[in-house]
């Protein structure tokens, strides 16, 4: 095999390529005869609606290679009758088999080996292969890099092995066999189930939309009859597309993303210790793990919905409303009844966030659902002749407008439904509704539901010592400085939110700084790739949640009232009164029992007392949990001259993964108290590697200490706390915002982060799957750091016993994070450097330029990664001769700037831009919201400001005809960037 894009032969994680970032953006649709009649109509119809959507999928260097694309039918009983009675067997009656297109090795004896393993799987589930059938393709319109890994696309004739079975416990089987043999056979040898199934089946692969039909034979067949059809147009987004990642899946096909991917996976993988099914039975363990690693976002999605719908636990639209709720929290018009359903659905899974429009069926119903933001567009027609067309934009079907009865589009959270066997649309309310009365969940959750105020939390003072804050040898314990008391926390507990500053942090990095440093320095919050634009935090806050159900989950694969016994909490952010409340539960719920493991080790064990306290608090967990713990309290409490602290983030984040791989997580609520966090990036690194609510008592103590000082005198120091908290809360919505993340429920846990600078014995133990593209500090370098903050509070002595006099004691820093300060943090720039920069221009002093050079050589090098490298022009041999290398004239043709929209950056610095790129002959992007038409008319010395890409976004953006002078006018802009690009 040569290539890639199978999964088994995907490369490994190496450089920049982690097969875990595989996202897709796409095009998704599907036709439906709302009475359930088949024809070959539809399929001859579908076939249109995808290739529309071509633009919506992607093609290599080679037009002939797409991202994938695909069809979901139903199972075209006609055409398989008489293809399989070629092969020399009878097909069952519809509904008694089942079929589906399976991927497999081209090596004949590889294939072989699979097949045979294929038949053994299926007898062991009380399944028969009747038959086998190649299904016939057309290779011949492959592309290069299709057609090295294409694969032998095969249809086994499955049935059961002795009496008929139900079709749901057929479907069962059917799932068992697929994760049984894919197990087994494996990936490495090319096998992958499109589909298998009684009543749907899966045509796709790595192709171009207008390939599909062209690919395989069975598409053309006139005896092709189906009343459905969901296609899928794939635009791999930054990863390596291939054949088994091409869509639809099993179920749905999915356009957008799933930013809250790897929170997902890892809290179902915890699951798996809870699940139980007695329509299942022992046969449940064999279809672990429920997501297949190797799957996209899409496809994973496509797993668990699979599982709740097979199980029986649930239908297929009442699994999606489950998997991607509605906005609900903050919507004070929602029926009691539907309000009551989705919040029983919070307690048993988290939503699958992010910008996302899911198409489904399972053969009786056929449907599309849209994220809460609606943030994917999805548009539907309804004609007289009992047709519905639905895409993710118009266009896709000719249709004569006479024929049209309704169109529209679909709206954020809501469904479109069809029921072909009722034969009619499923009104969104109503369906919902008649989900919310299936069962009391009000009853449920006022009878079981847990809050903060039913365990009455104490309101009691802070207690602090006479220390002054200046002199707290735990604040410099735990890192604290006076720039962050002035800069951050002040103005945090002062005016409820985060203080302003400006964008970019030219600092030396945390993994270059010779100085202590705290381990969320080291990682980066990352931003959502395709949702564009993110949410609104402020004007879009009714589609937000911080609010979180804690504490043991009950079985996914049941309804049971049990399933909403847990501590609801509002905020991420504990009083310590709330927290000592939760240390009290088991006053009021006996079973709630609170275990508190000490996060501190003696600081004379030096790292190696690091990483032992660290083995020692995930085993403490585990033993924790198998004793009948429900909430663990990870506690530095006990820092102090002779014990250091464990970074809470390292600790928690190694319980969290140690009771993932352990499927324990799921069983506990985890909580932290600690002196570490002060700051939003810090509760958000927590809350995002598995943490459920945090109590910052150092932050308490510390705000308690000014107002007692009279440095923050004007408000009680309760309210101090509490707008500490509201401005933490805050910060949590701004940054899941940029991810396009709604709920902090989806949020925890999802390690929206990237690490710098961290090394892999780390990220393995305490943030797995974070990607680390730069290795660096181990866990002997974080215990150095430790260990240097506890000897600068206790002095170096303390281990042995003895401690710096008081009078001894430094004073909390201003190490110049923020404000540069001589002697302290390394900048990029400095006010010398600056003066001598703003000199060279306005006098064109050279001087002044080659003093700024300088600097800025010598602190790009101290502060970045980039300032360590080096040219190598030692080796000569391979140079290049000039005449072989293209001249810069033809070059710079090609710069492109970024799509930095007009005010995120001036007016001078925007059009500056486009008249360099124009100079070049490059082209400068007008970013989104267009640009003003007087940019069009040349300089009176020739240049332009014109920019040769223009970007018009939605009206999200504010982009409307008010923005212009007249419709006439937009037409004309949108046109110019059409001649430009």
């Amino acid at each position: 095999m040569t290539g890639y894009g199978w999964a088994g032969a995907l490369p490994q994680k190496q450089g920049l390529y982690d097969p875990a970032n595989e996202k897709d953006a796409c095009g998704v649709g599907f036709i439906i005869n709302i009475k359930g009649v088949p024809s070959n109509a539809i399929l001859r119809d579908s076939e249109d609606l995808l290739c529309n959507m071509s633009h919506r999928g992607a093609t290599g260097a080679d037009v002939r290679d797409g991202d994938g694309a695909g069809v979901m039918t139903a199972m075209p009983h006609k055409l398989l009758a008489k293809v399989f009675k070629a092969v020399g067997c009878a097909l069952p009656p519809a509904g008694q088999y089942a079929t589906g297109n399976v991927f497999m090795h081209r090596d004949e004896a590889v294939r072989q080996q699979g097949i045979r393993v294929f038949e053994r799987v299926a007898t062991g589930a009380g399944l028969r292969v009747a038959a086998w059938r190649r299904a016939p393709v057309d290779s011949t319109i492959l592309g290069p890099s299709g057609l090295s890994r294409e694969p032998v696309v095969m249809q086994p004739l499955v049935v059961a092995a002795a009496d008929q079975l139900a079709e749901s416990d057929f479907q069962r089987r059917l799932f068992v066999l697929r994760k049984r043999a894919q197990a087994e056979i494996g990936h490495e040898s090319w096998f992958y189930v499109c589909s298998l199934a009684v009543r749907n089946i899966v045509y796709k692969g790595l192709l171009t939309p207008a390939q599909v039909s062209e690919y395989y034979a069975d598409l053309r067949d006139s005896d092709f009859e189906t009343h459905f059809a969901l296609v899928h147009s794939r635009f791999s987004t930054n990863t390596f597309p291939s054949w088994e990642r091409a869509q639809p899946f099993n179920w749905c096909a999915h356009n957008g993303e799933i930013n809250t991917l790897r929170g997902n996976k890892n809290w179902m993988r915890a699951r798996e210790g809870l699940l139980e099914s007695s329509a299942f039975g022992d046969s449940l363990r064999d279809v672990f793990p429920i997501i297949d690693e190797f799957g996209s976002d899409s496809a994973a999605f496509d797993n668990v919905l699979e599982l709740l719908v097979v199980s029986g636990a649930m239908t297929m639209p009442e699994a999606v409303m489950v998997m991607a709720p509605e906005a609900w929290q903050n919507n004070p018009r929602m029926p009691a009844a539907k309000r009551a359903f989705y919040e029983w659905a919070s307690c048993i899974m988290e939503p699958w966030d992010g910008p996302a429009l899911f198409t489904f069926s399972d053969g009786r119903y056929c449907g599309a659902s849209l994220d809460r933001n609606g943030l994917r567009p999805c548009r539907y027609y309804v004609t007289s002749d009992d047709r519905m067309i639905c895409a993710s934009e118009v266009g896709t079907v000719k249709l004569d407008p006479a024929t049209i009865v309704e169109k529209g589009r679909l709206m954020p959270g809501r469904m479109l439904l069809v029921d072909t066997h009722a034969g009619a649309i499923v009104d969104d309310e109503r369906l919902k509704m008649q989900f919310a009365h299936q069962h009391p969940y009000q009853e449920w959750i006022s009878k079981h539901q847990i809050r903060l105020d039913h365990l009455a939390p104490s309101a009691k003072p802070v207690i602090i010592d006479g220390t002054p804050v200046s002199r707290d040898r735990r604040l410099r314990m735990f890192g604290y400085s006076a720039e962050q008391l002035n800069l951050i926390l002040g103005p945090m507990v002062q005016h409820g939110k985060e203080p302003l500053g400006s964008m970019g942090n030219d600092t030396v990095l945390a993994c270059l700084d010779p100085s202590p440093r705290l381990p969320y320095e080291y990682f980066r919050e990352l931003f959502a790739q395709v949702t564009n634009p993110p949410i609104d935090p402020i004007r879009e806050k009714i589609v937000m949640s911080l609010a979180c159900h804690v504490g043991p989950e009950g079985n996914l694969l049941e309804v049971s009232e049990r399933q909403v016994h847990r501590l609801l909490l509002e905020s991420p952010v504990l009083t310590i009164g709330e927290l000592d409340a939760i240390r009290s539960m088991a006053d009021k719920y006996p079973e709630w029992i609170t275990h508190t493991i000490d996060t501190t080790f003696d600081a004379a064990e030096g790292a190696v007392g690091y990483v032992r306290a660290l083995d020692r608090v995930c085993d403490e967990a585990r033993s924790a949990i198998g004793a009948g713990a429900k909430v663990v309290v990870l506690s530095d409490r006990n820092a102090g001259p002779t014990r250091a602290a464990l970074s809470a983030l390292l600790a928690s984040g190694a319980v969290h993964h140690h009771l993932v791989a352990a499927k324990l997580r799921a069983k506990v609520a985890l909580v932290v108290e600690s002196g570490e966090p002060r700051e939003t990036h810090h509760f958000c690194a927590l809350v995002g590697y598995g943490v459920d609510a945090v109590c910052p008592y150092m932050v308490y103590e510390a705000v308690t200490k000014l107002h007692r000082e009279r440095i923050l005198a004007d408000l009680p120091a309760d309210e101090l706390v509490t707008r500490f908290r509201n401005a933490v809360d805050d910060g949590f919505r701004k940054v899941m915002s940029k991810m396009g993340i709604s709920t902090l429920q989806s949020y925890k846990g999802a390690q929206i982060f990237e690490a710098l600078g961290v090394a892999q014995e780390v990220i393995d133990k305490c943030f797995v799957g974070t990607a680390s593209r730069v290795g660096g500090t181990t866990f002997a370098g974080f215990a150095a750091d430790a260990l240097a903050w506890h000897d600068i509070a206790y002095g170096s002595a303390a281990s042995s016993g003895s401690q710096q006099p008081e009078s001894e004691i430094a004073t909390i820093g201003d190490e110049g994070e923020y404000n540069w300060r001589k002697g302290g943090e390394k900048h990029i720039n400095t006010p010398g450097s600056i003066a001598s920069l703003q000199d060279a221009v306005r006098a064109k002093n050279k001087s002044s330029w080659q003093k700024y050079t300088a600097h800025a050589t010598e602190a790009v090098r101290d502060c970045t990664l980039r300032g360590l490298l080096d040219i190598d022009l030692r080796d000569t041999s391979r140079a290049i001769p000039i005449d072989e290398v293209e001249p810069w004239s033809d070059i710079v043709r090609r710069f492109c700037t970024g799509a930095m929209s007009y005010g995120s950056i001036s007016k001078e610095a925007h059009t500056a831009l486009a008249v360099a790129m124009n100079r070049m002959g490059g082209k400068s992007n007008s970013g989104e919201g267009g640009e003003d038409p007087s940019r069009s008319v040349p300089r009176e010395n020739g240049d332009s400001e014109r920019s040769a890409i223009k970007q018009v976004a939605s009206g999200r953006f504010g982009v409307t005809s008010n923005y212009l002078a007249d419709a006439d006018e937009l037409q004309i802009k949108m046109a110019q960037g059409a001649n430009a690009g």
